[in-house]
């Protein structure tokens, strides 16, 4: 593995999303969801997996990476994050064959993606730190920024005018 990423898709449309992978050069993008489903447009598994063939992005998901249900919905109850992430860290030690495998097969730059956009918030930024230690890498968290594609898009959508224009 080049280069170890994550990404979250929260409020992000799918071809921002896409964008940001392809200028980071992701060449796998790991599913880190339990349920590879999502009520975003272009977010779910197989519409995801098309579009990331498109662009010539291998995909794979991997459900034991999930945060277990349970754990979710402890979350969603108390907001306690502290207690969510070492729920999560306990059930991510009986992962540790899978993220042997993973960090000798998984080539190239690699995204792990789940919901959030707050890596903080993600139980994405704790299969990173697992699969970086196995490395010896640093995680990079990458950020979609659709405010600020979507006001470039406008500023370039409108023709110039007067003199400079010609």
């Amino acid at each position: 593995m080049k280069k170890l990423y994550t990404i979250g898709y929260e409020g992000t449309a799918l071809d921002d999303f896409m964008h940001v992978l392809k200028a980071a050069k992701i060449d796998v993008l790991l599913d880190v969801r339990e349920l590879a489903i999502s009520r975003r447009k272009g977010f779910s598994k197989a519409a995801l997996g098309g579009a990331l063939a498109e662009a010539g992005i291998r995909y794979r998901h991997e459900k034991q990476l999930g945060s277990p249900r349970t754990i979710r919905h402890q979350l969603r109850e108390d907001g306690n994050y502290p207690r969510f992430f070492c729920e999560f860290d306990r059930h991510l030690i009986e992962q540790s064959a899978l993220l042997e495998t993973l960090a000798e097969e998984l080539k190239g730059n690699v995204a792990l993606m789940c919901y959030e956009k707050d890596h903080k918030e993600c139980h994405r930024r704790s299969v990173a730190d697992a699969l970086a230690g196995l490395l010896g890498k640093t995680p990079i968290h990458l950020g979609v920024d659709d405010h600020a594609r979507e006001a470039s898009k406008a500023a370039h959508s409108y023709p110039r005018q007067g003199v400079s224009a010609a």
